[in-house]
C-alpha cells in the first residue's frame, strides 16, 4: 500500500508492522521465546492502521480494487508456505483477514451499491466462519475501527483496542493473566494500546523517512514465512 506523496511515518508504521510479524513468528524457529508473543501482537493492528491511514487520505475506488487486487493473490500464494512453517495450523494466513477488513472499511466509506454488497458478504463471511480466519470476526472489523477514529482525538482508539484483544483469544489471556502469566498480561495490555501507540507514531514521527514500502513488499510475506522456513531446518 503506497501513496503518491510518501508518508515517511506510514511507511515507518509498516516497517515495524514487519518486524513484529516477524518477531511473533520466530517463536515457530524451534527454539523457546514465548516472549516474542508480545511484540507480535503489535503486528495486524498495525497492518490494519496502515489500511485505514490509506482509506482515510485516497478513499477512491481504483485504490480500493488494487489493494483488493494484491491482497488477494498474496492471500493464495502465501498459503503454501503459511503451511509449511506453521504446523497444523487451524486458521487461513493473514491476509484473507485483511481483503475482508478492506471491503468492510471501503463499504462504511462509499454509500454506492457496489462497496455496500461486498461490505455486507464481507462481514457475513466473517461471522459465518471466525474459527478459518486468523484473528476471527473482529479482525475484520479491526480496520474499520481504525478508519472510523483515525481522525479523532488519541483515546478513542481505545475502541480497536478492544477490538483487537477481542481478535486475540482474548478469554485464554485473561485466564492466563489471572494466574500471574507476564507474558499473557503483557500481551493483553499491548493488545488494548497497540492502535493507540501506532495512532501517537503516525502523528508524531512524519519527519523520518524511512525506505518507503511499495507493492513488492506483499511478496515478503510468503518470503518470511520460506526464510523462517529454512534457518529452522539448519537449526533443527
Amino acid at each position: 500500500m503506497h501513496l503518491s506523496q510518501r508518508d515517511g511515518a506510514l511507511d515507518l508504521l509498516k516497517w515495524l508492522a514487519l518486524l513484529s510479524m516477524l518477531l511473533d513468528h520466530l517463536r515457530y524457529v524451534g527454539f523457546s521465546a514465548d516472549w516474542l508473543f508480545v511484540p507480535g501482537r503489535l503486528a495486524f493492528p498495525w497492518f490494519c492502521l496502515a489500511m485505514a491511514a490509506n482509506l482515510a487520505r485516497d478513499g477512491s475506488r481504483k485504490m480500493e480494487w488494487r489493494y483488493l487486487g494484491w491482497l488477494s493473490l498474496f492471500s493464495a500464494v502465501s498459503e503454501i508456505p503459511y503451511r509449511l512453517y506453521i504446523s497444523d495450523p487451524d486458521t487461513l494466513n493473514a491476509m484473507p483477514t485483511l481483503a475482508l477488513g478492506l471491503l468492510v472499511a471501503r463499504g462504511w466509506q462509499d454509500a454506492s451499491w457496489m462497496p455496500r454488497l461486498l461490505a455486507l458478504a464481507a462481514l457475513l463471511l466473517g461471522a459465518a466462519f471466525p474459527e478459518r480466519l486468523m484473528f476471527g470476526f473482529f479482525g475484520v472489523l479491526l480496520p474499520l475501527a481504525m478508519l472510523l477514529v483515525f481522525r479523532r482525538p488519541w483515546y478513542f482508539s481505545l475502541l480497536p483496542g478492544l477490538i483487537c484483544l477481542a481478535a486475540n483469544q482474548w478469554q485464554v489471556l485473561l485466564e492466563s493473566a489471572r494466574f500471574g502469566n507476564r507474558v499473557a498480561i503483557m500481551g493483553l495490555a499491548t493488545c488494548l494500546f497497540a492502535p493507540t501507540l501506532g495512532m501517537l507514531l503516525l502523528r508524531q514521527v512524519r519527519h523520518l523517512r524511512p525506505p518507503p514500502m511499495r507493492r513488492w513488499a506483499y511478496a515478503l510475506y510468503p518470503m518470511h514465512f520460506l526464510m523462517l522456513l529454512v534457518i529452522r531446518q539448519i537449526i533443527a
